[in-house]
């Protein structure tokens, strides 16, 4: 019998994995055309993609010389000098390039991966459920993405200007090697796209009764602190650059609050719903044969005619 014809409760793991195995296939060959084609256009991946933070022709550090022209804040004018970055290791330029290559690649196709992961378990799902799991791999790919940009385009050169520039002793000569760099825009524009999953997050754990809304209302003044001090430390000391970073992150954590209001509204509304249908399945009250034998008598006893 083929584990198509089966229900999902009834498939053992094998034929779970089985019936998982081409969706994987599928991803594995995206993964690998986006691969060649990250390797094949390394021009515009690394000099343009890669190298362009900390360029002063970036679109962020323009705009922020812009302002700094405008404001007479000095300290808006970030990265205006071109960074000198140096390899140390024989094959370093090379595992450079495989390794930016399958971080592209996998970006790229991590909203497909998404989509068959969907296609994997939709059998298993009622119809509404499927509505909602695909209006969450779109609310996820939409989430990351933002993110990333955001991290790429705002914190990414924030950041490189910090800690570039950034001496501890004056007797001490930045030598930036490439796969530190490398390590900085990444990890950075990774750990932006994770924290705007953060709305999501919430939401599931209000799902589960986790957190609630006044539980995140109430720890308000404390995010606002943390936001702050984490925004102070990536940005260039001035109010307008920590402002910049400190209203995304913060409205973030106001959407996560209305997520979590509106789920315990729509959990109040089930639970109002199903309350009506409880009391109306009591089940009504019997009657035993010796009850009405007795009403019978009393009936009897009372007819004058007896």
């Amino acid at each position: 019998m083929s584990t198509s014809h089966k229900e999902p409760s009834q498939m053992t793991f094998f034929e779970h994995f089985e019936a998982l195995r081409p969706h994987l296939i599928r991803s594995g060959i995206a993964l690998f055309f986006l691969l060649i084609f990250a390797f094949l256009g390394k021009d515009f991946v690394i000099d343009t993609v890669l190298f362009g933070p900390q360029s002063a022709d970036f679109p962020t550090n323009r705009f922020l010389s812009y302002l700094a022209t405008v404001t007479g804040i000095e300290a808006l004018q970030i990265n205006q000098l071109q960074l000198e970055l140096i390899n140390t290791a024989m094959a370093g330029q090379f595992n450079l390039h495989l390794r930016i290559s399958l971080i592209t690649a996998f970006v790229l196709v991590t909203p497909y991966m998404l989509w068959e992961l969907w296609q994997f378990v939709k059998p298993a799902l009622t119809a509404t459920e499927r509505r909602g799991s695909t209006r969450f791999v779109g609310y996820v790919s939409l989430c990351f993405f933002i993110g990333l940009l955001f991290g790429y385009f705002v914190i990414v050169p924030l950041s490189i200007n910090f800690l570039s520039g950034y001496t501890a002793s004056t007797r001490i000569t930045n030598l930036i090697d490439i796969q530190s760099y490398l390590a900085t825009v990444i990890n950075v524009s990774l750990a932006s796209a994770i924290v705007f999953e953060l709305p999501l997050l919430i939401y599931f754990l209000a799902r589960m009764g986790i957190v609630t809304s006044a539980f995140l209302k109430r720890y308000r003044r404390h995010t606002i602190v943390v936001l702050a001090i984490f925004s102070a430390i990536i940005t260039p000391p001035d109010v307008f650059s920590l402002i910049l970073v400190l209203i995304p992150l913060y409205a973030l954590y106001e959407y996560g609050i209305r997520l979590a209001a509106k789920v315990e509204r729509q959990t109040a509304r089930r639970q109002a719903a199903e309350e009506p249908s409880t009391s109306n399945s009591l089940p009504a009250p019997s009657y035993t044969q010796s009850d009405g034998k007795e009403d019978a008598q009393c009936d009897n006893s009372s007819d004058p005619q007896t």
